[in-house]
């Protein structure tokens, strides 16, 4: 859990105690400390290369130096630990928070009862911290959380590559939107807004969550978050609008009345209990509430006694049980409870926007109902806001899936947008059920151009949103079809048509006797290397592949010498196909007309026969006047990660190919490869076959059309980059078997459903290979281990289970000898490289994983395939 701040780290690196809580820290100056949480450690700890982890004693709030010095927080180059809010708890720390939160329903209960006030976050801290405890046991329920938690101790995660970005005050989230980050930020995101020639909104405006009408006018880097902005309202730069719904009917003609935010100023409005209206409440962006009027308070960012003069407003107005000292904003009886456009003028007034000594305007706000910030504060009717908020996004999401699928092409996550609409329960529920309603209407008027696949998850989505699980399930076979479909119509004009119309065809069609045919003996071997990738993969995967430009960077290996995968295939004069496989499996298929599809999931011959399909080697009688036996082998461990099945299947492609005298160019295979894995079910894109059927290192591009175009570079690799990477990259085993298949499965959904954070982390491993292709050109050879390592995070965004414990223990302990690290393919086990430092630290990484009793891994020797 964290608090009020973003930290930006390599989450992926981090190895916190077991057993215990931690905090992650940040090494900070004594002047940005003084205004923040210090946590004060042990001088015994665990040191590396980018984090130290030691014992926290002690925890101080907003010390002055003086308490750090006492306390002995300041480090030895002078500065100190500053708290950043990520709390952690794992082993039996997280075992007794969970019981305490099993049991806390009559904890917060007599807390209620009690009306007192606790810190989810200082007290719960304090439970792991001995020296706290006493403090704690004088806090409401503090006796408990000592005997729940206090068994436990914490540690500090000190963290030195992470940037710390606080949101304490408004001026600071600003400051952060638009400050040396600003490239990464969204400034649009589930919002309505009118065209530019209706209305003048700044780029650099982040606008979420929001409706803007036309007529309004917003300026540079103002952010406004869930709120309804109707026409004649102008909000000036650097401001902030929360949570305002301004009727349009409230305003009226834009010449009667035109609503202004002034510049550096936060207006917003919320709920009270006991009201059935709302409150408006603004101020300047650097107000400091609880600064005294007679000592630097501001109100709309001028002297607080000085606005109160020009509007004719005596203190005795604003409070009555105050002594001078502690009259603040903060406590302030200043924000009238009226009617909407009532607020809205006397907010203009208040803010020195209207005539100051307004004597109607006087006497209304001193007639009204007033409240100030700290009534406010006690007063807010969460539940009404919470909900309030919900159904405005739901309206929102709602808005904008109804354009998509009204003027666009289902470009939009509609499963996203549902879960956003069903947050209005019943109302949402009906509004997807029309959606669902429309899909058949939709599929039919863009069949041409939208493809099934799409269409097909679309529905899919819909019904779940709909809570129809079964017809869900069901339809997504659907979708899984049109994917194959999709793929066999890009391989070349025809092909799927070819491919549905043989497979479907009888026996008694299909099956020509030719008695005058002559057997003639052929015999053809394929042995084939495997292929590591460093960067690109999921960007060569249907329908990715099929619709965007995709790039991957892999290598061709030998293992242990040797081509690990291969088959022999040869004509026989006993009719029919025989296949036998290196597991000892063996199958004789006397009527080849009768290898159709689908197939069985646990079939193990299906690579073959599906094989047998796409190389028309059925379809075309060629086993109507001889047999077929064909023998295959992959020297590889299964799920290895290193496209063994891909590879397998461009091996028999290629023989069956040869023996038949068929187009056995690479890119031919390439692409029946890409179908057959479709047919198979497994799915898979291009990379795998490519890095096997090419020799060396490769750049490979694809670009979408009928027929796909793949463009292979071979990078011409100097004596000194094979020796360099044949020298430094470690090629090892883990142990760990994983299905592709079942990763892929969630990574293409997810694509369907056009998922932004997907779509954006393989766009990013597009660039990754092409910089990888730029950095191997070179000979920069750290600078890949950089790309690799940025890669692997990319892979744990898009499927989290792409890794697991022992894969991240593996990559923790090489870390100190290497420049990089990823698993080869789609992760989740199977091979992994690594890439050392330098040759010295190659071989001592070897040696210590051979040797190392936690890790039963094998180190392969391997070359590269030229």
């Amino acid at each position: 859990m964290t608090g009020d701040v973003l930290p930006c780290f390599d989450a992926f690196k981090m190895t916190l105690p077991e057993d215990a809580a931690s905090i992650v820290t940040v090494p900070i100056t004594l002047d940005i400390a003084s205004n923040h949480g210090v946590i004060v450690t042990s001088k015994s700890e665990s040191l590396a290369e980018s984090y130290t982890v030691s014992l926290v004693n002690d925890l101080l709030q907003k010390p002055t130096v003086e308490d750090l010095v006492k306390k002995d927080a300041i480090l030895h180059d002078g500065r100190t630990l500053l708290d950043t809010g990520i709390i952690s708890a794992r082993g039996r720390a997280w075992s007794d928070l969970v019981a305490l939160g099993c049991s806390c329903q009559p904890m917060i209960l007599e807390l209620i009862g009690s009306k007192k006030e606790m810190s989810l976050y200082e007290d719960l801290v304090a439970a792991w911290v001995p020296s706290r405890h006493d403090w704690l046991r004088t806090r409401p329920l503090g006796e408990l959380l000592v005997n729940s938690l206090g068994r436990q101790k914490m540690y500090s995660y000190c963290t030195y590559d992470l940037q710390f970005l606080h949101f304490g005050t408004s001026s600071e989230v600003l400051d952060h939107l638009s400050g040396d980050a600003s490239g990464i930020v969204g400034r649009r995101h589930l919002c309505s807004i009118p065209a530019t020639t209706v209305s003048d909104i700044a780029a650099s405006s982040v606008i979420l969550s929001s409706e803007i009408a036309p007529g309004v006018s917003i300026g540079e880097d103002s952010l406004i978050y869930d709120s309804t902005v109707s026409g004649a309202v102008q909000i000036g730069s650097q401001s902030i609008v929360v949570g305002i719904h301004i009727p349009s009917e409230d305003l009226g003609t834009p010449e009667s009345f035109r609503f202004m935010l002034p510049d550096r100023h936060c207006l917003w409005e919320v709920p009270l209990v006991g009201h059935k209206g709302r409150v408006i409440v603004y101020c300047g962006l650097h107000d400091n509430p609880k600064n005294s009027i007679h000592k630097d308070g501001t109100f709309c960012g001028k002297p607080l006694e000085k606005v109160l003069f020009d509007l004719g407003i005596e203190e005795s107005d604003l409070w009555s049980s105050y002594v001078a000292q502690d009259r603040c904003l903060w406590n302030a009886k200043l924000f009238p409870i009226l009617t909407y456009s009532e607020m809205l003028k006397l907010a203009s007034w208040l803010m020195g926007l209207d005539d100051s000594r307004n004597k109607e305007k006087i006497k209304l706000w001193r007639s009204s109902q007033r409240v100030s910030l700290e009534e406010l504060h006690g007063s807010i009717n969460f539940p009404e806001m919470c909900n309030g908020s919900s159904n405005h996004q739901a309206d929102l999401a709602g808005g904008i899936a109804k354009a998509c699928m009204n003027y666009g092409m289902l470009g939009r996550n509609l499963s996203q947008l549902c879960h956003e609409i069903l947050q209005k329960e019943s109302l949402g529920l009906e509004i997807c059920k029309n959606f669902l309603d429309q899909c058949p209407k939709f599929q039919e008027q863009n069949s041409k151009i939208l493809p099934k696949s799409r269409a097909y998850q679309v529905e899919v989505d819909l019904l779940r949103a709909c809570g129809d699980e079964a017809k869900a399930i069901e339809l997504e076979h659907k979708v899984w079809g049109a994917v194959a479909e999709e793929t066999a119509s890009a391989v070349r004009y025809g092909f799927r048509e070819h491919l549905l119309e043989s497979s479907g065809k009888s026996h008694s069609e299909n099956h020509i006797s030719h008695p005058d045919r002559v057997f003639q003996p052929r015999r053809t071997k394929v042995e084939l290397p495997v292929r590591v990738d460093f960067v690109g993969g999921w960007s060569d995967t249907p329908p990715w592949s099929l619709e965007r430009a995709g790039y991957v960077l892999n290598m061709a290996i030998t293992l242990e010498g040797s081509l690990p995968i291969g088959t022999i295939i040869e004509t026989t004069n006993q009719m029919g196909i025989s296949i036998q496989d290196d597991a000892g499996n063996e199958l004789h298929i006397e009527d080849p007309i009768s290898i159709k599809t689908p197939f069985e999931v646990n079939d193990p011959f299906r690579l073959v026969k599906s094989a047998l399909l796409v190389t028309g080697i059925v379809q075309e009688n060629f086993v109507d006047s001889t047999g077929l036996a064909i023998k295959t082998w992959a020297n590889v461990p299964r799920g290895s990660g290193l496209g063994t099945s891909s590879i397998l299947a461009a091996a028999v492609v290629k023989g069956l190919l040869q023996i038949s005298n068929g187009d056995e160019s690479n890119e031919n295979i390439a692409r029946l490869v890409l179908v057959l894995e479709q047919l198979m079910g497994t799915g898979g894109g291009w990379q795998d076959q490519i890095g096997g059927l090419y020799p060396g290192i490769k750049f490979t591009s694809s670009f979408p059309g009928i027929p796909m175009r793949l463009q292979v570079v071979p990078l011409l690799a100097s004596p000194q980059l094979i020796s360099e990477l044949e020298q430094r990259l470690l090629v090892v085993f883990t142990g760990q078997v994983r299905l592709a298949h079942q990763v892929l499965h969630k990574v293409v959904t997810r694509y369907l459903q056009r998922d932004n954070l997907l779509i954006s982390s393989i766009k990013r491993l597009t660039e990754l290979a092409k910089s990888g292709r730029e950095a191997l050109m070179n000979c920069e050879v750290d600078e890949v281990g950089d790309i690799m390592s940025e890669a692997w995070r990319l892979h744990q965004e898009l499927d989290p289970y792409c890794s697991n414990e022992f894969v991240d223990k593996l990559f923790e302990f090489s870390q100190p000898y290497s420049s990089g690290f990823k698993l080869v393919g789609a992760g989740g086990g199977g091979f992994s490289l690594i890439l050392a430092k330098d040759a010295e630290k190659a071989k001592e990484l070897r040696q210590r994983l051979e040797e190392h009793a936690e890790f039963d891994v094998k180190v392969y020797n391997w070359s590269i395939c030229i």
